[in-house]
Order: C-alpha cells, then sequence, then structure tokens
C-alpha cells in the first residue's frame, strides 16, 4: 500500500471516531399520558354520596352539567388527571370508580352513573351559555359649571366579545365561565355642541388595571363623578363578572374635550 494511501486510511478512522465520541445523546422521550386510565374516564360521572353529576368525559374533552362552565381537554399522564392546566391527583380508578384530589386538596370520590338521565342532561345543549352581566342601559345626566348647562350621556351596550373567567366549582374544579364584556358610549355636550362623543372598551384601561385582573374582568360601568376646573370626572368600573372584585380608574374629558386615563385625571 501506497504511503499517501496509509495516510488517508489513518485520518479516516480518526474522523469517524470523533464524530462518535461528539455525537450527542437523543432528548428524553416526553411521558406519553396513559391511553387506558383515559378510556376508563369515559362517561358521565356523579358523586359518590350526593349522585350529584360532576362532569362528562368523552374523547379528550371534559364537559360540566353547569351551562354555563366551558368543556376543556383533558389528559392523564403520571397518575394525574390535567384539566387544562390544572392538575388533580389520581387517588383510586377502576371502570366505575374514579377519586381525586381536589383544588383544595379534599379528596372528591366518584362513580360512573348507569342513569340515562344524567347524560340526557348534556345532550340538552350543544354549547354552553356565555352570561350577560349588564343589560342595555343609557343615562343622561344634566350639570352645571360655572353657570353653563351641559348634558353627559353615557349608554352601556353589550357586545358578542367573550370574557373567560376561572373560578372554582362545587367539587373544587378550576372551570372556566365565558360572560359578554360591554362597550360603553360617553358623549358630553354643550347645548347643541359636542365637545366628546367615543366609545370606550376595557383595553384602554391597560396599565391603570393589573393584566391578570383586567383579563378576567369587563366594563361594567362609567359613572359620572364631579366636574370641576378640569373638567368632567367620571369612575370607569372594570369588575370580575360574579365577583366582588372591581378596580375603579379615574377618568377626565376636559371641557375642550380631551380624554385622560389614569392617575392624571385625578
Amino acid at each position: 500500500m501506497r504511503k499517501v494511501d496509509i495516510v488517508l486510511l489513518t485520518t479516516a478512522f480518526f474522523l469517524l471516531a470523533c464524530f462518535g465520541c461528539s455525537k450527542k445523546p437523543a432528548p428524553a422521550e416526553s411521558k406519553d399520558e396513559s391511553k387506558t386510565a383515559k378510556q376508563l374516564l369515559q362517561g358521565v360521572w356523579i358523586d359518590e354520596e350526593t349522585e350529584t353529576v360532576a362532569f362528562k368525559m368523552q374523547g379528550d374533552t371534559v364537559y360540566y352539567p353547569d351551562t354555563a362552565s366551558m368543556p376543556a381537554v383533558f389528559r392523564v399522564v403520571d397518575d394525574t388527571l390535567h384539566i387544562g392546566t390544572t392538575g388533580y391527583a389520581i387517588v383510586k380508578q377502576t371502570a366505575n370508580v374514579f377519586w381525586m384530589k381536589n383544588s383544595n386538596g379534599d379528596v372528591v370520590r366518584l362513580v360512573k352513573s348507569t342513569n340515562p338521565d344524567d347524560a340526557e342532561a348534556f345532550s340538552e345543549r350543544k354549547t354552553p351559555n356565555v352570561l350577560l352581566v349588564t343589560e342595555v342601559t343609557k343615562r343622561d345626566t344634566v350639570v352645571m359649571a360655572d353657570g353653563i348647562r351641559y348634558h353627559l350621556y353615557v349608554a352601556i351596550n353589550p357586545t358578542k366579545h367573550k370574557v373567560m373567567r376561572s373560578q372554582m366549582n362545587a367539587d373544587g374544579l378550576q372551570v372556566a365561565n365565558a360572560y359578554y364584556d360591554n362597550i360603553i358610549h360617553v358623549s358630553v355636550f354643550q347645548g347643541a355642541t359636542r365637545l366628546y362623543s367615543s366609545n370606550f372598551r376595557k383595553q384602554m384601561f391597560v396599565g391603570s388595571v393589573p393584566g391578570d385582573f383586567l383579563s378576567q374582568s369587563i366594563l361594567s360601568d362609567i359613572e359620572f363623578d364631579h366636574v370641576d376646573g378640569k373638567g368632567f370626572h367620571f369612575l370607569a368600573n372594570l369588575c370580575i363578572p360574579d365577583a366582588a372584585s372591581c378596580y375603579q380608574v379615574a377618568t377626565l374629558i376636559s371641557r375642550k374635550g380631551m380624554l385622560t386615563i389614569g392617575d392624571e385625571a385625578n
């Protein structure tokens, strides 16, 4: 064999050896969900003691008897039931028995229903109800400032924009309810002269309300507060539906029709 051939062969073996040494191990595979556990969950489940319906599992979706609660995707991985982003430890599971720990750490004891009426409760509706929090409301307020008469108009109009609110149901499970948000129109007139007229949406209050709160709240009302040298002061109410939590944001409309929102409006 010629000298040049020996050199090339030696180099080739060296490169192959280095390639084998530097090759990275394959990443660990993600844990698969338990198809057996998921299959066992199919059907309608009721509380062991009260026999009230807890939920219905169909395919990879969980449905709730509450007509306001939205369906959610579920998975079973490592003895944990995952509904949406929340995990619940499975305590016991058979074909007809399912125990799990809810968000409070309490054990929820369920059995599979054999009563056709329980399943019928889910077939009566195809989609959850979206809750209407506020009816159409119109207010006309007359105020006097420096001897001048002003008319203030506020109109609350429900929209078809859905706001999702996460809350705990009676079984201690996190569910999402849907509500319709509002658009609120505010106008200010001096006689026949329109000083200001515009629609308000909750997105206008970003920065004045914490993001997590704002995402689950609706713009429920804009109330006139008082008038002074700066202009017309309103309070915008952003509230989480069916809760006692609200933020009031100062909102100022000057007599020249300029809008200010937040601390500077005080």
